[in-house]
């Protein structure tokens, strides 16, 4: 890990910050406001998907003034790349069956839309009630298939990002923002 002379990976000169904690923090009260609302007389259950979507879902969960009942499902289309493969593997399936339940299935990004499409048809093939999806991030430009999420935190550009769940080979889910590595394949090797 790089460090500052402070010690603090956080101010690592490599990171810049996209988006920082306070702007995140104000976008998922408003998030969990809109989501509150919209499932006031709904029994929701959330799904997050793991790993990435943690500390949002963590910090989301809070901020929703209703009921929820919480369930896990890992994915994996990264590896240690910077690329996704693609291809979709589940890693971890759901403890709770969905069937006949209002989902919120809670994910960090939508980045091509092929790992959400792959999770959305699956849940669909088990009697969902209704599902809607929130993803702290969005990247519109790199979409090859359109999920039609129905909360967005943030639209960004195409770059690869890190922090606030968010890793490189399993690095940096820790930072509390959001951060562009200027060399990702540094990021990386470590």
């Amino acid at each position: 890990m790089t460090a500052d002379i402070n010690g603090s990976f956080i101010h690592d000169p490599n990171l810049e910050v996209l988006i920082d904690h306070d702007t995140i923090q104000k976008r998922v009260r408003e998030l969990g406001a809109e989501i509150t609302r919209d499932y006031r007389d709904k029994r929701l259950h959330v799904i997050g998907v793991l790993k990435g979507a943690c500390v949002f879902l963590s910090d989301l969960l809070r901020e929703i003034d209703l009921p929820v009942s919480l369930d896990f499902i890992g994915t994996s289309s990264y590896g240690e790349s910077t690329k996704s493969s693609g291809e979709v593997r589940i890693t971890k399936d759901l403890d709770i069956s969905p069937a006949g339940r209002d989902i919120l299935l809670v994910e960090d990004i939508v980045d091509t839309g092929l790992t959400l499409n792959y999770l959305i048809n699956m849940l669909k093939s088990r009697d969902v009630s209704s599902l809607a999806i929130v993803a702290l991030l969005d990247k519109p430009d790199r979409h090859e298939i359109e999920v039609g999420a129905s909360y967005i935190g943030f639209a960004i550009p195409n770059r690869f990002v890190v922090g606030y769940g968010l890793d490189v080979g399993e690095l940096y889910r820790n930072l509390p923002f959001i951060a562009v590595p200027k060399d990702p394949a540094q990021l990386a090797r470590r």
